[in-house]
């Protein structure tokens, strides 16, 4: 479903958040509505978390290459701290910060900031990732993004772990990880693969 804001709310701020699993197009989602904000003139800063790294310290980089420059952090709080002058706030990969994202981002709403959340909801076992659950109950807009699931075609929103490990965040992109409907995924080591 396009993303429409059909309000355009007046003198308010407000959280969207892009959820889904991996390869769903959630980066790119965010690129889009950026660069649809800096058409409009609009002050428009961006972050990443510093542990990832995958395609670029500068940027912020969708699957399918497109990217953003962006200012890589290593805590939510660092958000405050660089995004006073700026009317639209991207951040990428939110499942990787902790629960003080939940403050920053309604801060920032509260003082009349559009601020752009995209993560993954569920992590490599299908158990919801936070601190996005969170977000979504307190968000104004939410798009739930879906991929394809390799294995069978039908619509994904499992994000698959190909690799031995069970520790929670593992970075990765395709080597490791790939999507997954609800029927083809399972969790590594508990039960069969398919």
């Amino acid at each position: 479903m396009e993303f429409i804001q059909h309000l355009n709310p007046k003198d308010t701020g407000w959280i969207e958040v892009i959820t889904g699993c991996m390869f769903s197009g959630k980066t790119e989602e965010l690129i889009r509505r950026l660069r649809r904000a800096e058409i409009a003139k609009q002050n428009v800063v961006i972050f990443k978390p510093e542990i990832d790294k995958r395609y670029s310290d500068t940027k912020i980089v969708s699957h399918n290459e497109l990217s953003l420059p962006s200012i890589m952090i290593g805590s939510a709080s660092e958000i405050l701290d660089n995004s006073e002058n700026a009317q639209v706030i991207g951040i990428d990969e939110a499942q990787f910060f902790d629960r003080t994202l939940l403050d920053v981002c309604n801060k920032l709403a509260n003082t009349g900031k559009r601020v752009i959340v995209a993560g993954l909801d569920q992590d490599y076992r299908g158990i919801p990732f936070e601190p996005i659950p969170e977000l979504l109950a307190i968000a104004e807009y939410i798009t739930k993004t879906l991929a394809i699931c390799v294995e069978c075609g039908n619509p994904a929103d499992r994000t698959q772990r190909k690799i031995a490990s069970a520790e929670r965040v593992l970075v990765g992109a395709a080597d490791s990880y790939e999507a997954r409907c609800r029927k083809c995924h399972y969790i590594p080591g508990e039960g069969g693969s398919h």
